[in-house]
């Protein structure tokens, strides 16, 4: 976790103080339940909770230098835990093991973790739609390959946008209610030592549900998912950034980064005006996507288990999360104070003096009675006299001096599949299906 790419309440989930608030209160809601069952006094805990309204501080230092010893970050817990409840801990942990722990409690910051990431989808959401609708008639030009395709409107590429980050969130929500499981099953899963009603006591304390089967550990098949979900959301960001990355280059300059007075852009050219937000997204992206393979290769642990998982997560689960949820916020500033430029959009539509309406003359001859294959020719050979001349020729007044094309279309034919806004009829019938409106 690097703090130039962290935000504080992502940071706080995964701070040693959350992690033993959460494993006390696994440990305490396990002992309310055995107590419930018999197989402890209720006074231990009473002992627990009341220690805990009272002294709720966590000695952070003290359990890392008992763990110096001990080599085992559970036990070293239950030790200082101990010392300070003192004797009624002694029935702390009944029929657990460490995993029991340390798996619902990964469960319970993911969990949270997710909840701040989906806050942070949705402010991302609300930003492009805001912009999406300032520009739902902005004409644009579509690309593919990098090159001038048909006209778009700009409303139209962050309608896309807003699409797939909807489908983001669904997964997310998906991805959160399959990692939100709780495991209390003891030793090798069977819960020979603790009865499974601690574990549903648990699991329902803590907002989450049963695993079915944990063996000694939830199955790692959860967490893969969970990060793959993430990996996702990560390259859905790094698709916008370079969409923005594109369209500020000198040459095209149709958007770009707001620039804040007193910003530098070089320290060499103090003309420079560079995209270093939404680079910086795709460097981010890439570091998120990093813990989608270590995720999977997780899931192929031995037997009812091992601890290959464990250092990899210890890594994982802060950064991805951390990282994600800045990278989220950062590119929701992006799109808040997008510079947008209409009249360059405008004049790159025009710059290769018509070209982009080719097909609907391609279409208007087919039409008209000529094969495709010659219409195609046709427009074609029209079409590269105006690539060649980089835009200084018309395609329109080529076709109408083109006899070929003249003995099927009038002028006014031809003039009239110049027409730019025969592209966006149906963009009302996209953005119902995007926006519901």
């Amino acid at each position: 976790m690097i703090l130039r790419y962290s935000r504080p309440d992502m940071v706080k989930i995964w701070e040693p103080e959350n992690r033993f608030r959460i494993w006390f209160e696994i440990e305490a809601h396990a002992t309310d339940a055995l107590a419930d069952l018999g197989v402890v006094p209720k006074s231990a805990a009473e002992a627990l909770w009341k220690w805990w309204a009272t002294n709720p501080n966590i000695d952070v230092p003290a359990i890392d230098a008992i763990e110096a010893v001990t080599k085992h970050d559970v036990i070293a817990f239950l030790t200082w835990v101990a010392e300070q409840v003192g004797d009624e801990a002694r029935f702390m942990h009944q029929g657990m093991t460490s995993s029991d722990v340390l798996d619902t409690c990964l469960a319970v910051q993911l969990t949270q973790a997710s909840d701040i990431l989906l806050a942070d989808l949705d402010a991302l959401l609300a930003a492009i739609k805001t912009r999406a609708m300032e520009h739902k008639f902005t004409p644009t030009i579509g690309r593919s390959h990098g090159i001038h395709a048909e006209p778009v409107t700009f409303g139209l590429k962050l309608a896309q946008a807003y699409a797939e980050f909807a489908r983001s969130r669904e997964r997310l929500v998906a991805a959160r209610a399959e990692i939100a499981t709780c495991a209390i099953s003891g030793a090798v899963g069977t819960f020979a030592n603790i009865d499974p009603k601690v574990e549903a006591h648990v699991a329902a304390k803590l907002g989450l549900a049963v695993e079915p089967v944990s063996t000694q550990v939830i199955p790692r098949d959860r967490h893969a998912m969970y990060f793959a979900v993430l990996g996702v959301i990560a390259s859905s960001i790094e698709r916008l950034a370079i969409e923005v990355r594109h369209l500020q280059r000198t040459e095209v300059l149709e958007a770009e980064e707001y620039f804040s007075p007193g910003q530098k852009g070089s320290s060499a050219m103090p003309h420079k005006r560079n995209p270093i937000l939404t680079e910086n997204l795709t460097g981010l992206a890439r570091m998120v996507r990093s813990a989608v393979t270590p995720a999977m290769e997780n899931v192929a642990l031995w037997h009812e288990r091992d601890i290959s998982h464990s250092s990899v997560e210890r890594y994982i689960g802060p950064d991805a999360t951390i990282t994600l949820d800045f990278a989220l916020g950062r590119l929701t500033g992006v799109i808040e104070k997008l510079l947008v430029y209409p009249v360059r959009m405008q004049k790159n539509l025009d710059r290769m003096g018509g070209l982009v309406h080719s097909q609907r003359v391609l279409l208007a001859l087919t039409q008209a009675g000529i094969s495709r294959e010659d219409s195609y020719r046709i427009v074609q050979r029209n079409a590269m006299k105006v690539w060649e001349s980089d835009g200084a020729e018309s395609l329109m007044e080529l076709l109408k001096s083109d006899a070929d094309v003249a003995a099927k279309m009038s002028a006014q034919d031809i003039e009239e599949r110049f027409n730019l806004d025969y592209h966006f009829k149906h963009v009302d019938t996209i953005f119902e299906r995007v926006f519901g409106q």
